[in-house]
């Protein structure tokens, strides 16, 4: 088997779209490694894992399937047979009977971290000061823009759900430690990918390495890759 049979599956997290994923979908392309970005409503931990799955419909062969923030709590819902490896990028893994926001809010707040609450329509919104403040503070300036202008509200319905038996637990997994992240303390990561017994890379990169340092993230989806063309 090569890396061509293999499809990579990218799940974005909170305040993003699939386009967050074009650096990394780009140098894969470039490999010969064809990625898709799962659109996901962020209107309830429910509603995400269902059009996670309705992308994975969409794929053939073994499954690498990559979570970013709020998406590593999605990925690790689905259950389709075809899943060979997980990867987590700076992503959150609450375990059996945990929510989103338990793991989210196990360490005190970065001090540049922003207060989220639901708007007058209940839903959670960044904000815009936050993309280069908090969420991906490497970014250049034309990155913030876009990030701010597509940015999608979260549903508190995806974060305060507990979840099920996490995939992890029973598919390889990968974890990429952002130690400059100031969404998703370094310390909780860390805890996080400890208990996964992930393969674990860490880098001095912020929350969204996907658009600040996609090299990084496109490494370890390469690891992921590999270990299943060599099964």
């Amino acid at each position: 088997m090569s890396n061509k049979d293999v499809s990579v599956v990218l799940a974005h997290g909170a305040w993003a779209d699939g386009s967050s994923w074009a650096r990394v979908i780009t140098a894969l392309d470039a490999e010969g490694i064809a990625a898709v970005a799962a659109p996901l409503p962020l209107t309830s931990l429910a509603d995400d894992v269902a059009a996670l799955n309705r992308t994975l419909d969409r794929v053939e062969g073994p499954v690498v399937l990559v979570g970013h923030a709020y998406a590593g709590a999605v990925i690790a819902e689905v259950r389709s047979p075809r899943i060979s490896a997980l990867v987590y990028v700076a992503a959150l893994a609450p375990d059996e009977g945990e929510t989103v926001a338990d793991v989210f809010y196990r360490e005190p707040p970065h001090p540049f971290a922003p207060k989220l609450a639901p708007d007058a329509n209940g839903l959670i919104w960044l904000p815009e000061s936050a993309f280069a403040s908090a969420f991906a503070q490497g970014a250049r300036a034309e990155d913030l823009a876009v990030l701010a202008a597509v940015q999608r509200p979260i549903s508190p319905a995806c974060i305060t759900v507990p979840v099920g038996r996490p995939l992890w637990k029973d598919i390889p997994s990968w974890f990429l430690v952002a130690e400059e992240d100031r969404m998703i303390a370094p310390e909780t990561q860390r805890s996080m990918a400890a208990r996964m017994k992930a393969v674990v890379r860490t880098h001095t990169v912020d929350h969204t390495p996907i658009v600040t340092a996609p090299k990084f993230v496109t490494d370890i989806i390469r690891e992921a890759i590999q270990s299943v063309t060599q099964h």
